[in-house]
């Protein structure tokens, strides 16, 4: 398994040829949640595959549990990369996502977040959910970071199989806190703004 996971890392770079940008912001160890935008079922990947090891460690992407259970390769590769596997079919209030992810850091792993849930067509973001909110609301000593991925969509574009490989970038902004007593649609405008601006820094 530790090998299947060094080959992913080196994959997933070799087909995105990332480029990354740590802006105000430093590789760490504590917990975090990284939130970025969504544009590829290839992000969680590249995204994970492109932090630092001591990083990647203790850090698990949060992924779509319909996609990644099928078949024999999607769930050998989401266990390697160690991915926290969310059902979006079956949700439900004592067994919320949330709570599920909150259990699963536990006081050691930071998580990959993707807050607009389904992916979006790469030129503009989608609306953020509140999943973000509450996961801020739950842990406020998390550090919130936004990240912004452009490009990836283009490697494994909607309905493709095959990834082509081109390059991408990835800009690691910021934290930001949930304020106290701050709406959720205001947080949720200011998130988005986040991972937004990242694009022109």
């Amino acid at each position: 398994m530790k090998l299947t996971g060094h080959a992913i890392v080196l994959l997933a770079k070799l087909f995105s040829g990332c480029t990354v940008r740590w802006v105000d912001c430093q590789p760490d160890t504590c917990q975090r949640i990284y939130f970025a935008n969504h544009t590829s079922h290839l992000d969680a990947v590249v995204l994970w595959s492109a932090l630092p090891k001591p990083l990647r460690a203790v850090t698990r992407p949060v992924a779509a549990k319909d996609y990644w259970s099928k078949g024999f390769l999607r769930p050998h590769i989401a266990e390697s990369f160690n991915a926290l596997l969310i059902d979006r079919k079956e949700i439900k209030v004592h067994k919320s996502p949330v709570d599920m992810m909150i259990r699963q850091m536990g006081d050691v792993y930071s998580l990959i977040v993707f807050p607009e849930g389904s992916r979006a067509s790469g030129e503009e973001m989608g609306e953020f959910k509140s999943g973000l909110y509450y996961l801020g609301k739950k842990r406020p000593d998390l550090e919130l970071v936004p990240v912004c991925i452009d490009n990836v969509n283009r490697i494994l574009p909607r309905g493709e199989v095959l990834p082509v490989p081109l390059l991408s970038c990835i800009t690691i902004g910021p934290p930001i806190f949930l304020e106290a007593g701050e709406p959720k649609v205001e947080f949720l405008r200011r998130a988005r703004e986040a991972v937004r601006s990242l694009r022109d820094r």
